[in-house]
C-alpha cells in the first residue's frame, strides 16, 4: 500500500482525540431545497479540472457523484448573518448564507457517526495546499505515520489536499477542519473523526468567500 494512501486512510479514520475540546450544544436551524440545479454539462465545467494549481487536479468523475450534490445556489431561511457558513451533516450539505434569503449549498463528506458534533466555530486560519501533521494518537495507532510526525508536504495525496479552513473555539484550534478532496465517492457519506470534505472544486469556490473569523454552525446530526 502506498504512502499516500495510508495517510489519507488514517487521516480519515482519524483520532477522537480532537473531539475533547468540542462540548458543543444544539443549535436549530433550517434550510430548504429548490427544485433544477446544474445540468450534467454544467458539472463538467464546474468540475472541470484545475492544471493551473501547483498541484494540477484532476477533473471530478461525475458518475461518482449524485447530482444533488452539485453546488448550487437555494433558497435557505435562517436567522445566521451572511457569510456564515452552516453545515448540516444529516444531509451531506455544508451552506455559505448569502445577504438575500438564499445560500450557496455544497455536496460534503462529514464524521462518521461516532464522531458527529454540533454547535459553533470559527476560521482560525485557512491555508492553500497545507502541510498535515498526524496526531500522536494517530501514529500511536499507525506507527508507519511516524515519518510525517514533522508533517506531510503538500499535494494530492495529502489528506487536507488543495485548501483548509482550520476551526477554532475560544482561540484553540480544535483539530476538526473543512477540507478538500478528489474523492468524488466521499460525497455523500460519513468517512471522518469531526471534519468535513468538499469537492476541491467547491472548496475553492468556499475558500475565496470565508475569511479568518467566518463563524460556523454545525447542525445536529
Amino acid at each position: 500500500m502506498d504512502s499516500g494512501r495510508l495517510s489519507r486512510r488514517s487521516f480519515l479514520s482519524g483520532s477522537a482525540a480532537g473531539l475533547g475540546v468540542l462540548g458543543l450544544g444544539a443549535v436549530g436551524l433550517g434550510g430548504c431545497a429548490s427544485s433544477g440545479g446544474m445540468t450534467r454539462a454544467q458539472a463538467a465545467l464546474a468540475y472541470a479540472a484545475l492544471p493551473d494549481e501547483p498541484y494540477p487536479v484532476p477533473a471530478v468523475d461525475l458518475d461518482k457523484v449524485d447530482p444533488k450534490f452539485y453546488r448550487r445556489t437555494v433558497p435557505y431561511e435562517t436567522s445566521e448573518a451572511p457569510g456564515t457558513i452552516i453545515i448540516d451533516p444529516s444531509s451531506y450539505y455544508v451552506y455559505f448564507v448569502e445577504g438575500d434569503g438564499t445560500a450557496t449549498r455544497y455536496g460534503a463528506n462529514v464524521p462518521k457517526p461516532e464522531f458527529l458534533w454540533d454547535g459553533t466555530a470559527y476560521v482560525g486560519r485557512k491555508a492553500e495546499w497545507p502541510i498535515w501533521t498526524p496526531t500522536r494518537d494517530q501514529i500511536g495507532r499507525d506507527p508507519e505515520l511516524k515519518k510525517y510526525a514533522g508533517g506531510m508536504p503538500p499535494g494530492l495525496e495529502n489528506p487536507l489536499g488543495a485548501r483548509v479552513l482550520y476551526l477554532y473555539q475560544d482561540g484553540r484550534y480544535t483539530l476538526c477542519t473543512i477540507y478538500s478532496t478528489v474523492y468524488p465517492q466521499t460525497i455523500g457519506q460519513g468517512v471522518s473523526s469531526g471534519c468535513v470534505g468538499l469537492l476541491t472544486q467547491d472548496m475553492l469556490h468556499l475558500y475565496a468567500r470565508a475569511p479568518v473569523d467566518t463563524n460556523v454552525v454545525i447542525l445536529p446530526a
